[in-house]
């Protein structure tokens, strides 16, 4: 799973956007962080891809009000509404974005090239239709942050009884990646979010941050094949719990402003 998804950024910094609480220039910026370009195709009206400042305005044109997130994964369509094209590439892609007023969809398509420590990375946002109903498997923020407390015991519990490496220099550098997010933790979200959104985005990439150290660093003292696949199967609601909170957090602002 993306530790911070592309698609979250976008929905973040275009409700901002929409919200009047930035400009243009700096909705765009924070979107694009350190990819090197991020275009749009298949945007209604237009006959080739366009930059994000026009995309986002089109979209602002075409009535949509605010940007949703969708995290979905095989047997989970975290955020999807459909139809089964929409819900296949953004299952493919492992997120999407999901305009509200507007029967449209965002899925990110990822390039790169260049030798390796000089990766160029572009991002081309594929529009397509969506279908105008409630998004699947999305909790409140209360939900999410209820979750997410017993999701950290369980990940700790279950990293604890795996002896799964936790140590090293891949996984120092993770934990002090995190730790000075966390200290910048109000670049977290965009303007416009509630600090519950921002407290759930924090805790939701820590347990993710653990679940993902605890399978990029070998396999710990579970060497056999069933253990693995206790840890394995352990794991998985663990994560579950963290996308939907990611999924909570980014979309709270179209949340509360449905709420009025």
């Amino acid at each position: 799973m993306l530790f911070e998804p592309r698609s979250g950024r976008l929905a973040a910094w275009g409700n901002a956007l929409l919200a009047g609480l930035v400009s243009p220039d700096e909705a765009v910026l924070s979107i694009v962080g350190e990819d090197a370009v991020h275009r749009v195709e298949g945007l209604p009206g237009e006959t080739g891809p366009v930059g994000l400042t026009l995309a986002l305005g089109r979209l602002r044109t075409l009535g949509v009000t605010g940007l949703r997130v969708a995290l979905p994964a095989p047997g989970h369509p975290l955020g999807l509404s459909g139809p089964p094209e929409f819900n296949a590439r953004a299952l493919e892609a492992e997120e999407a974005v999901v305009a509200v007023g507007a029967a449209l969809g965002l899925v990110p398509e990822v390039s790169e090239a260049g030798p390796a420590g000089d990766v160029h990375v572009s991002v081309t946002w594929h529009v397509l239709r969506v279908r105008e109903a409630p998004p699947a498997d999305v909790p409140s923020l209360s939900e999410a942050e209820r979750e997410l407390a017993e999701a950290l015991r369980e990940a700790t519990e279950v990293l604890t009884r795996l002896d799964v490496a936790g140590s090293g220099p891949v996984a120092e550098a993770a934990l002090s990646a995190y730790r000075a997010r966390a200290e910048a933790g109000r670049e977290a979200l965009a303007p416009g979010y509630p600090a519950r959104a921002v407290r759930v985005l924090a805790l939701a990439q820590r347990v993710d941050l653990m679940v993902s150290l605890a399978y990029e660093n070998g396999h710990g003292g579970a060497v056999a094949a069933s253990e693995m696949a206790a840890r394995a199967e352990a794991l998985r609601p663990v994560e579950r719990v963290a996308r939907r909170a990611l999924v909570a957090a980014y979309n709270s602002a179209v949340e509360a402003r449905e709420r009025g």
